[in-house]
């Protein structure tokens, strides 16, 4: 079992990244490999709608024209068994950084030219997804009022991933270095090792 962590912050060590250790280091004490990507380390051009990796027809992903690294986090994407998706909210959605990567996803439709609409090329998940978002709102309001789990909900479906949990973290913005509470550790770490042991 190898679980990649993909990562929209942009602070290392802030409160996103250390809710997605949490669930990493669970995750390891129940046998699992894992991995995660700081998208604000690679180069991520933005999609330009060209549409040309949506025109041919065939499972995984089409091709971008492109040239950086989404190829690079797709291949280890495509390596992993289950997917952590984590972003703070900005502007009442997910980061920039995190949006940039999820548009290029429409690499995984098949959408020619005079299709009204894009087919997933992959309609049945074969990986599970954890989703983590923070907020400086309190966590009952980030998960009601802003868009932000769905959006990523979203993108682990592009990536054939069903989403199994989020893991809302509120009041996050109180201080520069603000310490996980007891109760979103504990959640952090029941959902790393959920993600590691499901069937």
């Amino acid at each position: 079992m190898k679980i990649l962590a993909l990562v929209g912050s942009y602070r290392k060590g802030g409160t996103i990244d250390s809710a997605v250790d949490e669930i990493l280091a669970a995750a390891r004490e129940a046998d699992a490999a894992t991995a995660k990507i700081y998208l604000i380390d690679k180069q991520l051009e933005y999609c330009t709608n060209c549409r040309a990796c949506t025109q041919e027809e065939g499972d995984g992903h089409g091709r971008c024209v492109l040239d950086d690294d989404m190829e690079e986090i797709l291949a280890e994407i495509s390596g992993a068994d289950a997917l952590v998706l984590a972003s703070p909210v900005n502007v009442g959605t997910v980061t920039a950084v995190m949006k940039t990567f999820l548009e290029r996803l429409v690499c995984f439709a098949y959408w020619p030219w005079g299709q009204p609409a894009p087919k997933m090329r992959n309609p049945v998940p074969n990986k599970r997804a954890l989703l983590v978002v923070s907020s400086a709102a309190p966590a009952l309001i980030t998960r009601w009022l802003t868009a932000t789990a769905g959006i990523l909900r979203k993108g682990a479906a592009f990536l054939g991933a069903r989403a199994i949990g989020t893991l809302f973290i509120g009041l996050a913005a109180g201080q520069a270095h603000r310490e996980l509470s007891t109760g979103v550790l504990r959640k952090a770490r029941k959902m790393g090792k959920k993600l590691a042991t499901m069937n």
